[in-house]
Formats: structure tokens, C-alpha cells, sequence
């Protein structure tokens, strides 16, 4: 029998079953705000998209070009500290946080135009994302959403960094971080709605001070579009064992590790079904890992 999972939407408290309905926004939703690495005001439009659409960026150019770059694996471009998509050399980043909550709470198909090539940071969090989506709406399509089905194991690791997955029911991650002053973090759990809003998204992208001003100072100097938006009003800065103005949720680092993972693993284009193993995870892990299986038909079915 299919599993069931909860709805996070006020009024909808009856389960979600899965196997479900494609969604899609119920109407659009406006977000603005500076971007953590340019520093520059960035606006979002996200609006409703038919089935089969899926989540796709559309960048109008100065020259009068638009380009549309769906969020899916192959396009995927290395950034630092942010996960990033390009196509026909158009550029869009930091994409993580909307893409988590998007898959989170199960909407399939928007279009999300922005006026910049990166989104806004807001808190650091994905929060804000969620109540804009919660606030929109969510309403289903005729087709049915398809997942990728993990059928056998498949992993990859540099050094102490590892990330695995392997067959489970729904999306179930387990993770964990070392930091000196905190020691050891875990957290472990299915990701549904209810869940990653409470317990996920409202974790904020962390860094030390020390090493965050002087990343904001190493972009400044050099003209790069590097940290410029970094404060504590963007992101939880660690100051020895302490975080300043202090944790939102326990363990909030692990959570932000975890809220990214379910951004990058959204880029494969359908929900995951499988257990995860995260030990000190990051981006460039979370996609080897995403390009790994996808890359491994035998390793997974489309159901």
C-alpha cells in the first residue's frame, strides 16, 4: 500500500498519499532581497506551471534575450558556497533554498523569473520560501508525479566527507557535523512537509565571523561577487562555541546541511525515494552524489 504524508498546508490536514497528483502553485508569488554573494537586490516571481513543466528559471538579459534554465542535474554549474544552474551561458545560483522548499512541500512545476543571477538570502533560511509557498497555495494536476525509486546503494566520499543512498520508503536522512567548540551534530528523519517547515527550514546558512568578514573582505577587494551579502541578519555566524544572537532550532548547523541537501537533490528532476547518509556533507558532494546516481540506471527505477 502507498505511504502517506502530511500535508502542510492550513486546512489540509488529512494525509498526502504517495504515489500523488503532480502540483503547481494555486497563484504566483512576488519575494525580494539582497543576495548573499553579488550583495545586490534581487526581485522573484514564482507562478504557476503545467504538468510536466517542472521547476524552471527564466532570466530576462539586457539584450532582449530571455532564457529559460531548468533546475535539473545536467546543468548544474560549481559555485562556491551556493548550488548554481546555467544554461546558454546564462547564469542563475543560489538556488538551494527555494528548490528545498519547492520539493519539501511537494510543488512539481513553476516558473520562477528573476531579475538578477542570484536569489535572495533573506535570513539565511528557508523559511521565508515556505510561507510564500503556503501562502500561495498548492493545487494538483491531472498527472500522476513520478519518483525516482533508489533500488541499490550508491555513494560517494572525499576524505570524511561521505554521502550515501540507498532503498528506504519516502526521503529519510540521517546527517551529521563536527565543529570545534559544538563537537558532534546529528539529526535524523523523514523529510515531509510538516517536518522539513518546522524542524529544516527555519535553520540559517552558518560560517564562522571570523572567516565570513574575511571572505566579504577578499570579494570586495578583488571585485568578486563573493560574501557580499554576509551578516549576521543573512546567515548564523559562530563566534568559538556560541552562535550570535543564538540557535533558532538545536542543532541548527546539521539542519542547514540537511536543508541544502534537499535543494541539491531536487535538481534530479522527480522526488527521491531512499535513506540518506550524510557525514559532513556540502554541495559539491551532493551533486557528485545526485550525478553518480543518475548516471547509474541499474541503480534506481522511475515509478
Amino acid at each position: 500500500m502507498p505511504h502517506e504524508i502530511t500535508s502542510a498546508y492550513p486546512g489540509t490536514r488529512a494525509a498526502v498519499p504517495f504515489p500523488r497528483l503532480q502540483a503547481t502553485l494555486t497563484v504566483p508569488f512576488e519575494r525580494s532581497g539582497l543576495s548573499l554573494h553579488s550583495g545586490r537586490h534581487a526581485v522573484v516571481r514564482v507562478s504557476p506551471a503545467p504538468e510536466g513543466h517542472g521547476i524552471v528559471f527564466r532570466r530576462r538579459l539586457r539584450d532582449g534575450r530571455v532564457v529559460d534554465v531548468p533546475a535539473l542535474w545536467q546543468y548544474r554549474e560549481s559555485q562556491p558556497l551556493s548550488s548554481a544552474i546555467r544554461r546558454e551561458g546564462v547564469l542563475v545560483r543560489t538556488i538551494e533554498h527555494l528548490m528545498a522548499s519547492l520539493s519539501a512541500l511537494q510543488i512539481d512545476n513553476v516558473l520562477a523569473e528573476i531579475d538578477a543571477d542570484e536569489l535572495p538570502i533573506f535570513d539565511g533560511s528557508a523559511a521565508p520560501w515556505c510561507q510564500a509557498i503556503r501562502a500561495a497555495g498548492r493545487t494538483e494536476q491531472p498527472a500522476r508525479c513520478r519518483m525516482i525509486r533508489v533500488r541499490r546503494a550508491v555513494a560517494v566520499e572525499r576524505g570524511q566527507r561521505r554521502v550515501r543512498i540507498e532503498p528506504g520508503t519516502g526521503l529519510h536522512v540521517t546527517g551529521h557535523v563536527a565543529l570545534s567548540h559544538f563537537g558532534e551534530i546529528d539529526w535524523s528523519g523523514a523529510i515531509t512537509p510538516e517536518i522539513f517547515e518546522r524542524e529544516i527550514a527555519p535553520a540559517r546558512s552558518f560560517g564562522r565571523y571570523v572567516r565570513a568578514m574575511a571572505g566579504r573582505a577578499y570579494g570586495y577587494l578583488t571585485r568578486r561577487d563573493f560574501l557580499q551579502g554576509v551578516s549576521p541578519r543573512s546567515a548564523a555566524l559562530l563566534v568559538r562555541g556560541r552562535v550570535l544572537g543564538g540557535m533558532r532550532v538545536p542543532g541548527e548547523p546539521v539542519r542547514h546541511r540537511i536543508l541544502d541537501l534537499v535543494g541539491d537533490f531536487a535538481l534530479a528532476g522527480h522526488p527521491i525515494e531512499g535513506r540518506v547518509t550524510a557525514l559532513h556533507t556540502g554541495h559539491e558532494l551532493n551533486h557528485a552524489l545526485v550525478a553518480a546516481l543518475m548516471r547509474d540506471r541499474s541503480a534506481w527505477e522511475l515509478a
